[in-house]
């Protein structure tokens, strides 16, 4: 019997990745005052997030007493095509709460595992030490982004020589420069990097973002960069756009 070639020896594999993650950092834990707020910063713009997986940040409502309603949260969130599957930074009760919801414990917030023998723990600490960093090298993309597309350096920066379009995305965790217009979404610094900047020739993004802090079409940009060269910076955590001498 010959054996077929095409046969897959696995069903699945395991494999570790790292992905850009919206999260909402709750201020307060009313789910009707949530909703509502998100309704006046997002209902004008309904693709703003495309079921984007998002991390609930309960670190500011840590102390609150009062059981959070998790379920109306989520489904406030989710309304606005936001999917929220992990939650970290609250009480041990608030985490139990949030687990029951159906939501998993973001692996920064899960308790660390517990060596099972000395040689495992001495093991891990050499290969801390043999550490370096590694050099990535910029991202580079030379054809123009379509709606749905989405280019992303993790770890670097990212420039692309040409158009990104309405509906397209460009990410990265360092800088980002697009060489042509910028009309989709932009986020630089997507690991929490502030010193993170974004240059375009011509800026008319749908949605601005670094480390986090986040402008959209709701906001009209300044006449002065609109549709023209600029800059984008944090500065005390605000998002400051300058304009570009090309």
């Amino acid at each position: 019997m010959v054996a077929d070639s095409t046969v897959i020896p696995f069903a699945f594999e395991l494999k570790d990745t790292s992905l850009p993650l919206v999260t909402v950092l709750l201020h307060q834990a009313d789910a009707a005052v949530l909703a509502e707020e998100l309704q006046q910063r997002l209902g004008e713009t309904p693709n703003f997030f495309d079921d984007d997986p998002v991390v609930i940040d309960l670190a500011p409502v840590r102390e609150r007493e009062e059981p959070i309603a998790f379920d109306d949260i989520v489904a406030a969130l989710r309304k606005h095509r936001m999917r929220p599957s992990l939650v970290t930074g609250g009480s041990a009760e608030q985490m139990a709460d949030a687990l029951a919801a159906g939501l998993a414990a973001a692996p920064d917030a899960a308790p660390p595992l517990k060596p099972r023998t000395v040689e495992v723990e001495v093991v891990r600490e050499v290969e801390v030490v043999r550490e370096v960093p590694v050099h990535v090298p910029t991202l580079i993309v030379d054809k123009p982004l379509r709606s749905g597309q989405q280019a992303y350096a993790k770890g670097g920066d990212l420039v692309v020589h040409a158009a990104v379009n309405a509906g397209a995305e460009v990410l990265a965790d360092g800088n980002v420069t697009v060489l042509g217009p910028l009309r989709g979404k932009v986020v630089a610094g997507s690991r929490g990097n502030t010193e993170a900047r974004i240059f375009t020739t011509c800026l008319e993004a749908e949605l601005i973002a670094i480390a986090g802090v986040y402008r959209t079409t709701e906001t009209p940009l300044p006449k002065d960069v609109a549709g023209k060269p600029a800059q984008v910076r944090l500065v005390d955590g605000v998002l400051v756009m300058t304009p570009l001498k090309i």
